[in-house]
């Protein structure tokens, strides 16, 4: 997880999750922050594992930590967070060793993180999506009654 590391201490990647932490500062509800980052890791991780994929680690924690490192510039541009996130992620991947075959597969994941039609795909990209939903600690949220998430969403019970 050499590269892994790599990302954690990339300049670029720590400036852009101290944005996310500065936009955030008095959000109530759920934060893009380094513990969203790495939920959703291990739950991909578990997906991966449960389900016999095969991924490859580094790519699930690589995509996991970089999906939403733009989302300060969703609120400041309106730009969706998951766009800004993949024009983020090529320049931190490559420096961190990651090959462009590999980066592209990461960023492609990263792009579509929202899109739930590719939820029940057994890639990298329907992995990335489910983790991201299912990393969410509803039954313990204090802003959960505001919360715009349907009801059919919510992470009501721990699943991994």
């Amino acid at each position: 997880m050499n590269r892994i590391d790599r990302i954690l201490n990339h300049k670029l990647f720590r400036l852009h999750l101290q944005e996310n932490e500065k936009a955030e500062a008095d959000r109530k509800f759920c934060r893009h922050n380094m513990i969203h980052f790495l939920d959703v890791a291990r739950i991909a991780e578990i997906i991966n594992l449960e389900e016999g994929l095969g991924l490859n680690r580094e790519w699930i924690y690589a995509a996991a930590l970089l999906h939403d490192c733009g989302k300060y510039i969703q609120y400041e541009d309106g730009i969706p967070h998951e766009v800004a996130s993949a024009r983020i992620a090529p320049e931190i991947l490559q420096d961190c060793g990651f090959e462009k075959v590999e980066a592209d597969k990461i960023v492609e994941a990263i792009l579509s993180h929202r899109d739930e039609s590719i939820a029940k795909e057994a890639d990298l990209r329907g992995v990335l999506y489910r983790a991201d939903k299912a990393s969410r600690s509803c039954f313990a949220c204090k802003a959960e009654s505001e919360c715009n998430w349907k009801d059919g969403k919510k992470n009501l019970n721990i699943r991994y």
